[in-house]
């Protein structure tokens, strides 16, 4: 192997650094750096001349990448390998039906493709138009924003108490236990929950208002009345997830140095001193990234948790942007209408979720973007 060398100082020898040990530490470290240069250029180029700069940190060329991806794809191809069924299932269904937004913007018709059917009215934007003409639609928007917007006030701080009660629990064998029954409403569907709810929740033959009943009280509505119903579809939403998000931040919680806990008990910071200025600064980053993806989600709504918990007397609570799209989409084949109200939601979503980013970011957190 030839070794060519360049009178260039050494970098630690050139910052005056190394002092302690002499010429000798100085020495060493060039020595390293002269080392750690050799085999990096004779792994990504197998060339055999290596000229030392003292400059570590040069960018390769686009062929030195190349090279370089063949030789991480040779060594790991069986990952790769086992990431083409995901990437082409996002291909599949996610991606190419981005393609068919442009129906929101176009007349259409079943027997033509969206690149041959005309464009709507108002440049356009017809199909919009109509969408906030629909009182139906004004309905779903205003019941979408008011549901979504008490899950996140009453259902996102659930999940980091429970979590912040859970870690204080000294006994382990009974934390794993509540911590299992807790995240196991997870794994139930909506529909099977909804079912649940209606045995126990049910005026006349629920098992709670039955009790009520022998207790002197009365039934009280609370699948019937839109007020309770609200209550009702909260908490059965706080109660379905709280357990599974709750993992996430008992996760997080590992991560804190146990001797933070040590010094401040040490301090004479009692256990609720020792949860505010170590536990929940040591999740805040878990609990900003969640919070902005949550935000991202204000808009958004699923279909089978207000449809497997609706009925006609709450049908003006409960109506949310997902059952209209199934009402005008799927059942009254107004696809363009449909389309366009699913894009309007989506637009708002990223609007939100940037917003919610830029604002973590600005108070000094980290985002997601």
């Amino acid at each position: 192997m030839k070794l060519h060398t360049r009178d260039v100082p050494c970098p630690r020898a050139r910052q005056g650094e190394g002092r302690r040990g002499g010429g000798r530490g100085r020495s060493r470290y060039c020595f390293d750096r002269l080392v750690k240069g050799i085999l990096k250029n004779f792994l990504l180029t197998g060339s055999k001349t290596w000229y030392y700069t003292g400059d570590m940190n040069r960018t390769p060329s686009i062929a030195l990448k190349t090279r370089d991806l063949r030789t991480y794809l040779s060594k790991y191809w069986t990952l790769y390998l086992m990431l083409l069924l995901p990437m082409l299932y996002f291909f599949i269904f996610k991606y190419i039906p981005m393609t068919y937004i442009q129906i929101a913007f176009k007349k259409y018709s079943i027997v033509k493709s969206p690149w041959e059917m005309p464009w709507a009215d108002n440049h356009g934007f017809e199909y919009f138009i109509k969408a906030f003409k629909n009182r139906d639609f004004l309905l779903a928007l205003r019941n979408t924003l008011m549901l979504n917007s008490l899950d996140l006030l009453f259902g996102f701080p659930a999940p980091i108490i429970l979590a912040l009660i859970l870690n204080e629990l000294p006994y382990h064998r009974f934390k794993r236990v509540t911590q299992t029954i807790a995240y196991m409403p997870h794994f139930l569907s909506w529909v099977i929950i909804a079912g649940m709810a209606l045995q126990l929740l049910a005026p006349n033959t629920g098992l709670l208002n039955i009790w009520l009943k022998k207790l002197g009280a009365g039934p009280i509505p609370f699948l019937n009345d839109p007020n309770y119903w609200v209550g009702t579809y909260v908490v059965l939403g706080i109660w379905q997830s709280v357990g599974w998000n709750t993992i996430i931040y008992l996760a997080a919680m590992t991560s804190i140095n146990p001797e933070l806990y040590e010094a401040a008990a040490i301090d004479g910071a009692g256990r609720l001193r020792r949860i505010w200025h170590v536990t929940l600064p040591g999740i805040r980053p878990t609990i900003v990234i969640l919070l902005i993806l949550s935000l991202g989600h204000l808009m958004g709504s699923y279909f089978d948790r207000p449809y497997a918990l609706r009925n006609p007397l709450v049908k003006d609570v409960s109506d949310v942007i997902a059952i209209f799209v199934y009402n005008y989409g799927i059942r009254g084949l107004q696809f363009s209408l449909t389309t366009a109200v699913g894009l309007f939601q989506s637009v708002i979503n990223v609007m939100l979720l940037v917003l919610a980013d830029r604002l973590a970011k600005r108070f000094g957190e980290r985002g997601i973007l």
